[in-house]
C-alpha cells in the first residue's frame, strides 16, 4: 500500500525537473511513511512513497527495475496471489520476495495480459525505456485510486488529486458538472473529478501512452463474467459461496507486518473474523470501538464474536464527541470531498494507534448479499412494471397512490413512477440521491433536467445488467456507483491518511462473479443477508445474525445546530458567494433547519458545508 506519481513529457528534448516529482510525492507522504524513491530520466519522472507490508527490505523499494533494466515499476496495493504467479515465472531471476517484483516480471513476459493473472487491489505504472511507452492499470473493483491530467505537452498521474495540484501545472478550476454530481450523491462518479480536466481511470481499466497518444481499454467487466455452475442445488451453492469467501479471506492474510480485523459485531465483520480463525493457525487480532452511550455501542456483540473465535481482542472506548474533535483533521485529509468519510477516519486512526498496519474489513457485504432495504424495494417496484406502459395520466395517479404522502421516500416513488421505465438506470440513482432535483434547482443554478453521470453510465450498460437476476442488478449498480466512488474511496483516503492498509474480502472478484449469478430465490434476504449466513453453515452466533443493525448513527443534526453551528454558518455563507449558488435560498433552507423543520435533512446542508471547506483548503476557484 503506497502512493505513486509520474510526469511524462511528450517532447523528448524536454528534460524532467526532479523537484516536481518530489513535490507530488511529498503531498502524499502519509500514504507511504517508510520510504520514498524516484526515477528521473529524460522526459519521464516516476515517484513513490512506500508503506512496507510485504518484503520489508530496502531491495523491494520503488521505483523497481526489472532484471534487464528495461522496465521501471511503481505500484500501490497488494497482489494476494503473487506466490502462485511467481511459480509460473520460473525463468525469471527473482532477487526479492515481494509482490512488486512479480508484477514487473509478469509484465515482462505477458505484457498487458499479465492483468488476467493478478488477484488483488492495485494501481501500477510501468515505464518501458526501450519503447518509450507508459502503461498504467487499475484493479477490477476500483479499490485503489488513480487520477490523471492530460495535455498536448505532458501527462500527469497520481494516487491523489493533491499530488497533481502540487505540481502547479493543473489549473485549480472547478468542474461544475462534478459538483452537481457530488451534491446529488455525495461523491463524483465515473471518469470525472472535482477539478476541471482531471480524470479518474476507471476500475478494471488500463491506459497506455506512446508518442503522445493515449489509449484506454477495459480488461474486465463486471457484467461479462462467465460462471458455469448448476444453481439448482442449494447446498452446492452455499458450499461454493463459503469456499470462495474462505479463499478470499485466506489470500488477504499475507503480510510481514502486524495484521488484524475490525470487528463491529455485525454479520459481515463477524464472518470475516470467523473465517480468519478457520484458515489461520494463529489467533486473529480483532479490534472494536465502543461507546458509553448504548444507542451507539455494539461492543457487546463484538465481544461475543471475539470470545467464540478466541481472538486477541482489543476494545477502545471513544466518546461520540471525538468525532467533532477530529472533524477538522478528517476534513483536512480528504483528497476529494465526501459526505461520509469522518467515521472511517476516526476508526482508522484508532486502529493504527493500536499497532496494526493492516486491517481486514467487512465492508462490501451489504452490496453483495442484498443487505440494504432498496434491494427489496427494487423487487417490489418491478411488480408494477406494466404501470410504465400506461399513459402519463395513469402513472401520475399511480404515483399518488403508491407514494401516499409528502416524505422524502414518497417523493422518490413519485419520480420513479413518472420516469420513462423502471429500469435500473432510473431506479438506482433515485435511491442513492441525497438532494432531490427540485431542491438542487432551488439552491443552485444547475439544470435538474440533465441526466447524471451515474444515470448515463448505467444506461450505457443497461442491456448487460438486465441479463442478471434482479437483486444482482442492484448490486452491479452499487459497484458502478456508491460503492466505488464513495465507500471504497472513503476507505482508501481515510485509512491511508493514517498509513493503515485496509483489505476487503467481500470485494474479491471471483466471489463477486459467482454471487452475482445466484438466482433471486436463493439470494432473497428472508432475514438480513440470509444467503451469506446460510452459506457459512452456523459459523455465526444467532445473536449476531438476528439482531437489529446499528452502525454509526451519531447526532449530526443536533451537533450542526449546537457545537458545529458557527462552523456550518461560516461555510454556508462563503458558499453563498459562489456563482452557482442561490445564496438567499440556501440561507433560507438553513434557517428552516435551525427552526426544526423535519422536511430538511442535515445531510443536504452538510454537503454544502464540507464542499466549501474543501474548496477553500485547496484554493479552488
Amino acid at each position: 500500500m503506497c502512493g505513486l506519481a509520474g510526469i511524462l513529457y511528450f517532447d523528448q528534448s524536454h528534460k524532467s525537473d526532479p523537484s516536481l516529482i518530489r513535490k507530488m510525492t511529498n503531498a502524499m507522504s502519509h500514504r507511504g511513511p517508510d520510504a520514498d524513491g524516484f526515477y528521473v530520466q529524460d522526459q519521464i519522472s516516476l515517484g513513490h512513497r512506500r508503506l512496507s507490508i510485504i518484503d520489508l527490505s530496502d531491495s523491494a523499494n520503488q521505483p523497481f527495475v526489472d532484471c534487464t533494466g528495461r522496465y521501471q515499476l511503481i505500484f500501490n496495493g497488494e497482489i494476494y496471489n503473487f506466490r502462485e504467479i511467481k511459480a509460473k515465472l520460473f525463468d525469471y531471476p527473482f532477487r526479492t520476495s515481494s509482490d512488486t517484483e512479480v508484477i514487473v516480471a509478469a509484465y515482462s513476459k505477458w505484457g498487458s495480459q499479465c492483468l488476467q493473472y493478478l488477484k488483488g487491489m492495485f494501481t501500477f505504472a510501468i515505464w518501458d525505456a526501450n519503447e518509450k511507452e507508459l502503461f498504467i492499470a487499475r484493479d477490477r473493483m476500483g479499490v485503489k485510486p488513480l487520477y490523471y491530467y492530460y495535455t498536448e505537452h505532458f501527462f500527469l498521474f497520481a494516487s491523489e488529486i493533491r499530488g497533481l495540484l502540487a505540481t502547479g501545472l493543473v489549473p485549480r478550476k472547478l468542474n461544475h458538472n462534478a459538483i452537481r454530481e457530488f451534491l446529488y450523491f455525495q461523491s463524483i462518479g465515473h471518469t470525472h473529478a472535482i477539478i476541471e480536466g482531471v480524470m479518474q481511470l476507471e476500475a478494471a481499466a488500463c491506459l497506455s501512452i506512446r508518442n503522445g497518444k493515449q489509449e484506454i481499454s477495459k480488461y474486465w467487466d463486471i457484467t461479462s463474467s462467465q460462471v458455469d455452475f448448476d444453481f439448482s442445488n442449494t447446498g452446492r451453492v452455499h458450499s461454493h459461496t463459503r469456499q470462495l469467501l474462505r479463499d478470499s479471506v485466506e489470500r488477504r492474510l499475507i503480510s510481514d507486518v502486524p495484521l488484524g480485523a475490525f470487528l463491529s459485531g455485525g454479520i459481515d465483520s463477524s464472518a470475516v473474523v470467523g473465517l480468519m480463525a478457520e484458515v489461520s493457525t494463529e489467533r486473529p487480532n480483532t479490534f472494536t470501538i465502543g461507546f458509553n452511550e448504548k444507542e451507539f455501542d455494539e461492543s457487546g456483540y463484538a465481544d461475543l464474536v471475539a470470545k467464540r473465535f478466541n481472538s486477541k481482542h482489543e476494545h477502545v472506548l471513544l466518546e461520540p464527541s471525538v468525532f467533532i474533535e477530529e472533524l477538522n483533521n478528517a476534513l483536512d485529509v480528504m483528497d476529494t470531498p465526501s459526505g461520509d468519510g469522518i467515521n472511517t477516519y476516526v476508526v482508522s486512526k484508532a486502529i493504527r494507534k493500536s499497532g496494526l498496519t493492516v486491517a481486514l474489513s467487512g465492508v462490501g457485504g451489504d452490496e453483495l448479499f442484498a443487505g440494504y432495504p432498496f434491494f427489496k424495494q427494487y423487487l417490489n417496484l418491478k411488480k408494477y412494471k406494466p404501470l410504465w406502459r400506461s399513459t402519463k395520466l395513469v402513472r401520475h395517479a399511480g404515483a399518488g397512490l403508491l407514494s401516499g404522502g409528502s416524505t422524502n421516500k414518497s417523493e422518490r416513488i413519485r419520480r420513479l413512477i413518472n420516469a420513462p421505465s423502471c429500469s435500473i438506470d432510473n431506479f438506482y440513482p433515485e435511491f442513492r440521491r441525497i438532494i432531490s432535483p427540485e431542491l438542487l434547482s432551488k439552491l443552485t443554478t444547475f439544470n435538474n433536467g440533465e441526466q447524471t453521470m451515474i444515470q448515463n453510465k448505467l444506461k450505457d450498460i443497461r442491456s448487460s445488467i438486465e441479463q442478471f437476476p434482479e437483486l444482482s442488478q442492484v448490486s452491479i449498480a452499487e459497484y458502478v456507483g456508491y460503492t466505488q466512488h464513495t465507500l471504497l474511496k472513503d476507505t482508501d483516503q481515510m485509512s491511508m491518511s493514517v498509513s493503515l492498509e485496509v483489505r476487503e474480502p467481500f470485494f474479491d472478484h471471483d466471489l463477486i462473479e459467482f454471487v452475482l449469478k445466484i438466482p433471486d430465490r436463493l439470494k432473497y434476504p428472508v432475514y438480513p443477508k440470509s444467503l451469506l449466513v446460510e452459506s457459512l453453515h452456523g459459523l455465526l452466533p444467532p445473536e449476531i445474525v438476528h439482531r437489529k443493525k446499528q452502525g454509526f448513527l451519531f447526532p449530526w443534526s443536533l451537533w450542526m445546530k449546537e457545537q458545529l453551528r458557527s462552523f456550518c454558518e461560516r461555510h454556508l455563507e462563503d458558499m453563498g458567494k459562489r456563482e452557482f449558488i442561490h445564496s438567499d435560498h440556501l440561507q433560507l433552507y438553513w434557517r428552516k433547519f435551525l427552526q426544526g423543520d423535519t422536511s430538511v435533512r442535515w445531510m443536504e446542508l452538510w454537503l454544502f458545508v464540507i464542499l466549501e471547506y474543501w474548496l477553500q483548503k485547496n484554493r479552488i476557484d
